[in-house]
Protein backbone atom coordinates (compact mmCIF):
# COMPACT_ATOMS: atom_id res chain seq x y z
CA UNK A 1 0.00 0.00 0.00
CA UNK A 2 1.29 3.42 -0.62
CA UNK A 3 1.60 6.59 0.87
CA UNK A 4 -1.20 7.90 -0.98
CA UNK A 5 -3.32 4.80 -0.38
CA UNK A 6 -2.57 5.15 3.38
CA UNK A 7 -3.45 9.17 3.76
CA UNK A 8 -7.07 8.28 1.42
CA UNK A 9 -7.71 5.51 3.55
CA UNK A 10 -8.47 3.41 0.75
CA UNK A 11 -6.37 0.31 2.49
CA UNK A 12 -4.67 -0.55 -0.80
CA UNK A 13 -7.89 -0.67 -2.73
CA UNK A 14 -6.83 1.90 -5.74
CA UNK A 15 -9.96 3.28 -7.75
CA UNK A 16 -12.58 2.57 -4.57
CA UNK A 17 -13.77 5.11 -2.95
CA UNK A 18 -14.27 4.16 1.64
CA UNK A 19 -17.66 2.67 2.30
CA UNK A 20 -18.04 4.34 5.93
CA UNK A 21 -21.89 4.60 5.86
CA UNK A 22 -21.87 7.88 5.54
CA UNK A 23 -24.25 9.89 3.17
CA UNK A 24 -22.48 11.42 -0.15
CA UNK A 25 -22.12 15.03 -0.78
CA UNK A 26 -22.58 16.69 -4.22
CA UNK A 27 -18.73 17.37 -4.48
CA UNK A 28 -16.38 14.82 -5.54
CA UNK A 29 -14.27 13.05 -3.16
CA UNK A 30 -10.07 13.87 -3.07
CA UNK A 31 -8.10 12.40 -5.64
CA UNK A 32 -4.43 11.63 -5.62
CA UNK A 33 -3.75 14.83 -8.00
CA UNK A 34 -5.50 16.62 -4.70
CA UNK A 35 -2.81 15.07 -2.47
CA UNK A 36 0.35 15.79 -5.10
CA UNK A 37 -0.55 19.76 -5.28
CA UNK A 38 -0.61 19.82 -1.45
CA UNK A 39 2.92 17.97 -0.93
CA UNK A 40 3.98 20.35 -3.97
CA UNK A 41 2.77 23.32 -2.26
CA UNK A 42 4.59 22.52 1.04
CA UNK A 43 7.93 21.12 -0.32
CA UNK A 44 8.30 24.35 -2.82
CA UNK A 45 6.60 27.62 0.21
CA UNK A 46 7.77 28.32 3.52
CA UNK A 47 5.80 28.47 6.73
CA UNK A 48 3.21 26.93 5.59
CA UNK A 49 0.29 25.82 8.09
CA UNK A 50 -2.93 24.03 7.49
CA UNK A 51 -6.42 24.59 8.03
CA UNK A 52 -9.34 21.55 7.96
CA UNK A 53 -12.69 22.80 6.91
CA UNK A 54 -15.34 20.31 7.68
CA UNK A 55 -17.32 18.36 5.48
CA UNK A 56 -20.97 20.13 4.40
CA UNK A 57 -23.63 18.53 2.47
CA UNK A 58 -22.75 20.63 -0.24
CA UNK A 59 -18.31 19.69 -0.19
CA UNK A 60 -15.64 17.28 1.44
CA UNK A 61 -13.91 17.75 4.05
CA UNK A 62 -10.90 20.35 2.77
CA UNK A 63 -7.59 21.75 3.94
CA UNK A 64 -6.41 25.37 3.20
CA UNK A 65 -2.53 25.33 2.92
CA UNK A 66 -1.47 29.36 4.11
CA UNK A 67 2.18 30.01 3.40
CA UNK A 68 3.99 32.28 5.29
CA UNK A 69 3.77 34.90 2.88
CA UNK A 70 0.00 34.53 2.62
CA UNK A 71 -0.36 32.95 -0.37
CA UNK A 72 -2.69 29.66 0.01
CA UNK A 73 -4.41 27.37 -1.78
CA UNK A 74 -7.66 24.62 -0.86
CA UNK A 75 -8.28 21.10 -1.97
CA UNK A 76 -10.37 18.15 -1.40
CA UNK A 77 -9.08 15.85 1.44
CA UNK A 78 -10.93 12.32 2.50
CA UNK A 79 -11.84 13.78 6.45
CA UNK A 80 -10.23 15.43 9.44
CA UNK A 81 -8.21 12.11 10.29
CA UNK A 82 -6.85 12.10 6.81
CA UNK A 83 -5.82 16.11 7.07
CA UNK A 84 -3.86 15.71 10.63
CA UNK A 85 -1.75 12.71 9.00
CA UNK A 86 -0.62 14.49 6.13
CA UNK A 87 0.58 17.39 8.28
CA UNK A 88 2.24 14.84 10.55
CA UNK A 89 3.62 13.70 7.32
CA UNK A 90 4.58 16.89 6.10
CA UNK A 91 5.65 18.67 9.07
CA UNK A 92 3.42 21.70 9.10
CA UNK A 93 0.78 22.42 11.98
CA UNK A 94 -2.96 22.08 11.20
CA UNK A 95 -5.76 23.80 12.95
CA UNK A 96 -9.77 23.60 12.67
CA UNK A 97 -10.76 26.40 10.85
CA UNK A 98 -14.17 26.45 12.72
CA UNK A 99 -12.16 27.23 15.89
CA UNK A 100 -9.19 29.12 15.06
CA UNK A 101 -10.64 31.21 11.67
CA UNK A 102 -7.81 32.22 9.01
CA UNK A 103 -4.79 34.03 9.26
CA UNK A 104 -4.63 37.71 8.37
CA UNK A 105 -2.03 37.45 5.92
CA UNK A 106 -4.03 34.78 3.64
CA UNK A 107 -6.87 37.57 3.64
CA UNK A 108 -3.85 40.62 2.44
CA UNK A 109 -2.74 37.93 0.14
CA UNK A 110 -5.64 37.63 -1.18
CA UNK A 111 -6.71 41.27 -1.53
CA UNK A 112 -3.31 41.96 -2.77
CA UNK A 113 -4.05 39.22 -6.00
CA UNK A 114 -7.43 41.13 -6.64
CA UNK A 115 -5.61 44.31 -6.72
CA UNK A 116 -2.66 43.31 -9.23
CA UNK A 117 -5.87 41.70 -11.64
CA UNK A 118 -7.68 45.34 -11.60
CA UNK A 119 -4.38 47.10 -12.38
Amino acid sequence: MGLFDRLRGRGGRPGRGRDDGRRGTLDRGSQRTDLKHLEEFVATRRGVEGYVEPRTAVTETTIVLVAADGEWTRRRIDGPDVARRLSRDLSIPVYDAQVTGYPQRMRDWSARQKQNRLS
